[in-house]
């Protein structure tokens, strides 16, 4: 038996061929077809050089296990999300390894509805099957039918707006050489058929799996600069900046600065508490004052989950909560299933600068200026438990509220922080904010603090 390293705890990644190939990902496909015994499923890849035959290997698995396949070609991870609960399917496989570097790959697998399939809810069972190489003969063996679900997706995109409403807006658009590209090309063309002033300016716009402009992954402070650059060459409104399998977009104001992700959920959660009052917004916990003081002032109901899209999803099923956003930049849609969406956010927000007839620096400023945070900061660290209790130690005297939904939330009133081991790579990970009104003290002056604690 072949112990699989690729298996996650929300989804498959690794290295190709010493931890990902055709082999693996035809019994991954087997595997999923042989468990689940779906009719039809959903299955797309991204612009990667290796995606494309992982994604053939994963359908051949599929059919072999007699399971029809709807290939839906090169798409982002969203649009097998939308296929999976827009089409009469009962699952989906999505190819990709996001922002991951040249040499990865892996799979995003849902079931039927969007359902996410993580370590606790099926990939374990998945990993162990192809690790057995067991698998049954079926009697009739599944086809494969290639599908064309752009219209489709992108007309639910355009329910997220009210086209009269929309202002004259100017939008660079940086798809960072993925998967992004052919959606804003197809929304252009609906824009101008609809009469909607929204003007694209394209950077690094074609599919590339060669990655000329570097991996897709604007969270790296070196890859912002071409955004930037852009919005204040054009003028623009707005930058949006994806990853490689566009489930995440990254935004910039009109004078090119990057917004933390933290802010954007405030944005989002004001955005649909405009649109009605009592809602409930799903946050996470690493920065939370901001949305929580957005969610009180729009008349929402702000409620905590863990950090990671299987637990923010379950959360909302739960709650029947309308939105639910991480400070990392996913942002997740009752009406999407529950599922992260990278093209949703930024079209909620052009719908809110042209409501509010406001610059997006003039949005976030406030925010900003009343919740300073460090962004996330990592730390590679040799024994995370032992760090996080040297921390916890050493503030006890000062008797914070304590918080352990996700790692270790100290909250000190004028400033709180949060420590937590990486789920996916061997890190630590911390964030702080402070009350701009009551701290008295930088944002850095605490940084320091703690990673004098962190580092000693």
């Amino acid at each position: 038996m072949t112990k699989l390293t690729c298996f996650k705890a929300y989804d498959i990644r690794g290295k190709l061929e010493t931890e990902l190939n055709e082999d693996v990902a035809y019994k991954v496909g087997r595997a999923y077809g042989q468990i689940y015994k779906p009719k039809q499923i959903v299955v797309g890849c991204d612009v990667r050089l290796s995606s494309e035959s992982l994604k053939q290997a994963t359908i051949q698995g599929l059919n072999d296990a007699g399971v029809n396949v709807l290939d839906l070609g090169m798409t982002g991870t969203e649009e097998v999300y939308f296929g999976a609960f827009h089409l009469d399917v009962q699952g989906g496989i999505e190819v990709t390894a996001s922002h991951n570097p040249m040499d990865y790959n892996g799979m995003k697998l849902v079931r039927e509805n969007s359902r996410p399939i993580s370590a606790d809810t099926g990939l374990k069972e998945i990993q162990a099957l192809a690790e057995s190489n067991t698998f049954e003969e079926v009697a009739h063996k599944g086809i494969t039918t290639t599908y064309n679900i752009l219209p489709e997706f992108v007309e639910h995109l355009l329910t997220y707006i009210e086209p009269e409403k929309i202002r004259p807006l100017k939008l660079v658009v940086n798809a960072g050489n993925g998967a992004a590209g052919h959606v804003i090309d197809a929304l252009e063309t609906q824009f101008q058929t609809k009469n909607i002033p929204i003007e694209f300016i394209k950077i690094h716009h074609e599919a590339d799996g060669t990655f000329p402009n570097g991996i897709p992954n604007p969270i790296l402070v070196e890859n912002r600069a071409s955004t930037s650059e852009a919005v204040l060459k054009h003028k623009a409104d707005m930058g949006i900046a994806w990853d490689g399998d566009f489930d995440r977009c990254f935004l910039f104001d009109e004078k090119g600065q990057f917004i933390e992700g933290y802010y954007i959920v405030g944005l989002l959660a004001q955005a649909f508490l405009l649109q009605k009052s009592g809602e409930k917004i799903v946050h996470d916990p690493r920065l939370v004052w901001n949305t929580l003081d957005i969610v009180e002032k729009y008349e929402g109901v702000a409620v905590q989950s863990k950090s990671g899209h299987a637990f923010i999803k379950q959360v909302m099923r739960e709650q029947n909560a309308v939105y639910g956003g991480e400070m990392s930049a996913h942002h997740y849609f009752r009406d999407f299933a529950y599922c992260d969406s990278g093209m949703i956010p930024w079209l909620l927000v052009s719908a809110l600068l042209s409501e509010t007839q406001q610059s997006l620096s003039s949005l976030v400023e406030n925010m900003i200026a009343k919740f300073p945070c460090s962004g996330e900061i990592n730390f590679k660290v040799s024994d995370t438990q032992t760090v996080i209790q040297r921390i916890f130690d050493h503030y006890a005297v000062a008797q914070p509220s304590i918080d352990k939904t996700d790692g270790v939330s100290l909250d000190f009133g004028t400033w709180r922080l949060n420590i937590r081991a990486s789920n996916t790579e061997p890190l630590l990970r911390l964030n702080i904010e402070v009350r701009a009104e009551a701290a008295g003290r930088s944002v850095e002056s605490y940084v320091d603090e703690v990673t004098a604690l962190i580092t000693a």
